[in-house]
């Protein structure tokens, strides 16, 4: 069994015209055995933008702790709001600099673009390769199943 399934998890976002939707399962379980049904593995980094996080639990919170710290002090620095893609390089590099013992979990990135109001989504891998999508990006361990 891969260690992205011990916890499991799915997040899905979808983009439209000028909106974006992201959803995930609350399930919090160790493998068959379900624990709570109320662990939340969506974040809101920002008034326009939401980050997805499904794998290991643990990594998951210390992940969203890590980059609500670095995305206020790029708030604090640039005195303006973070743009989607931005903070897409900001995720990835999070997560390239634990390549070699990285953290488990595959990030889903919803926002809109805090200026022109442009949708934007994308997803990585647990090393910070980034995919940008124009429809959908799905992650976590229904990938199989919906995509």
């Amino acid at each position: 069994m891969s260690i992205m399934a011990y916890n499991g998890g799915a997040v899905i976002a979808m983009r439209g015209k000028e909106c974006v939707a992201i959803a995930s399962d609350k399930r919090f379980g160790i493998q068959g055995q379900t624990i709570g049904f109320d662990f939340s593995k969506i974040y809101e980094m920002g008034p326009n933008l939401f980050c997805g996080f499904p794998g290991l639990a643990s990594d998951t919170q210390t992940v969203a702790q890590r980059l609500k710290f670095r995305l206020n002090l790029y708030e604090l620095r640039e005195n303006r709001r973070i743009k989607p893609k931005t903070f897409l390089s900001m995720v990835s590099n999070l997560l390239y600099e634990r390549r070699f013992g990285p953290y488990f979990i595959e990030p889903v990135i919803a926002g809109l673009d805090p200026k022109t109001g442009e949708a934007h989504i994308s997803s990585l891998d647990l090393i910070g390769c980034p995919m940008e999508t124009d429809d959908f990006v799905v992650s976590g361990t229904c990938g199989d199943q919906i995509a």
